[in-house]
């Protein structure tokens, strides 16, 4: 499981109750200790964090009053699912007034943007729009007590091999003096602050870059766009490199090969009539894939190596895009040519798409009705059977021909 796997869940605001998640799909066995008597637990929490170097004295002040948080448990049980388009999404998420927003914000804070990129290569526009769609830039950052909320779901049998590790960073946190277990206050899975980190990474990646001596990604501005620079290179962004670009496809693309998994570079989609809508052709050399989220009839986009750390960030493909393309706006790219997709399934009707596929034996994963990578990968290799252009998007005629 990677960093992003269980952070992915963890936005607050409308993305809770619009994205996937990924936590909810992970079916590892637990292997840390869970449930039975509050106090007992913390003991042993207590006992653990000891034997990791930190002092009693800053274990017992983090977990004095601890409680479990009936609220958190029951919003981890209700986690919605994402199943709006990426058209839907984008145009919701990337809107004029955050475009504005994020733009004054790259200004205010040009110099704290300048050290981000000499120090970790990640340009503004890249960390201002996950700044935006996590916290509307520190606006909505969440209201559940953090501790509690860490405490709750460790305690919580359900996936305590997962969150026992991020109360123990907490622990630390409050040691460091960077966290107030009775104050802090964000998402109800434990992130915190402007951008929506855990605690391990804020420990592994966090930077003081205000000088205070202290990492406050909840007030601090210049903590939490330099903390996400540091994180976003870890998950392995490459300085200099593109992350996605809008093009324009041929009638007659080989559309089995659209993907995020194309084993292709740029120049080989250059060479089969693929177009950059920008007309820059420089970074050929580069693996590329081809995804077209809503058809061959919709927006186009490529996408470069830099693109797989919006997947760490978060798993879900619509969020994941649309992310992408708001970096590209905010670096002064034009808003992208939607096409005319054809209409896509309904809930009940994706659903029995992947009934159908599944019958066939392919593994779409969960009947959810959600078009996730299983069910795309699956729909391609029977469209291509059928003789149908393979892009992977879902309508009335494919599901009717099968």
């Amino acid at each position: 499981m990677t960093r992003g796997t269980l952070r992915s869940v963890l936005s607050i605001g409308f993305l809770t109750l619009l994205t996937s998640s990924a936590l909810a799909q992970q079916t590892t066995t637990p292997a840390a200790p869970c449930g039975g008597d509050l106090a007992s637990f913390l003991q042993g929490v207590k006992a653990e964090a000891i034997a990791k170097g930190i002092p009693a004295e800053a274990v017992d002040r983090a977990l004095a009053g601890a409680a479990i948080s009936e609220k958190v448990l029951s919003r981890d049980r209700a986690q919605g699912v994402f199943k709006q388009s990426f058209t839907d999404f984008s145009q919701r998420t990337v809107s004029k007034g955050r475009l504005d927003t994020g733009a004054k914000k790259m200004k205010e804070y040009a110099a704290v943007f300048e050290r981000a990129e000499s120090e970790f290569g990640v340009p503004a526009p890249v960390i201002t729009a996950f700044w935006a769609m996590e916290t509307d830039f520190g606006a909505v950052q969440g209201d559940f007590n953090t501790r509690n909320a860490l405490v709750t779901l460790a305690h919580d049998c359900r996936r305590p091999e997962m969150f026992r590790p991020q109360l123990i960073a907490a622990i630390e946190m409050v040691q460091h003096g960077d966290l107030d277990p009775a104050t802090t206050t964000g998402a109800w899975a434990g992130e915190i602050g402007q951008v929506q980190m855990l605690p391990e990474d804020i420990i592994a990646q966090g930077v003081d870059g205000d000088g205070d001596g202290h990492v406050n990604l909840k007030q601090s501005s210049p903590d939490a766009i330099l903390t996400a620079a540091k994180f976003i290179k870890s998950l392995g962004f490459t300085a200099g490199q593109p992350w996605i670009q809008e093009v324009s496809l041929p009638e007659n693309l080989p559309w089995e090969k659209t993907g995020l998994q194309s084993g292709m570079t740029a120049g080989d989609w250059f060479a089969l009539g693929v177009k950059p809508r920008d007309g820059n052709t420089t970074f050929s050399q580069l693996p590329a894939s081809v995804v077209v989220p809503q058809g061959r009839h919709g927006v186009a986009f490529m996408t470069y190596p830099n693109f797989n750390i919006y997947l760490e960030w978060n798993q879900s493909f619509i969020y994941t895009t649309s992310a992408a393309y708001f970096a590209t706006r905010l670096a002064g790219a034009p808003p992208y040519e939607s096409g005319n997709p054809e209409q896509g399934l309904s809930d009940e009707r994706m659903k029995a798409l992947q009934v159908k596929l599944q019958t066939m034996g392919h593994d779409v994963g969960k009947i959810d009705g959600i078009l996730g990578s299983g069910t795309r990968a699956a729909l391609q290799k029977e469209q291509l059977r059928l003789g149908l252009p393979a892009d992977g998007w879902a309508t009335e005629t494919v599901l009717n021909a099968l």
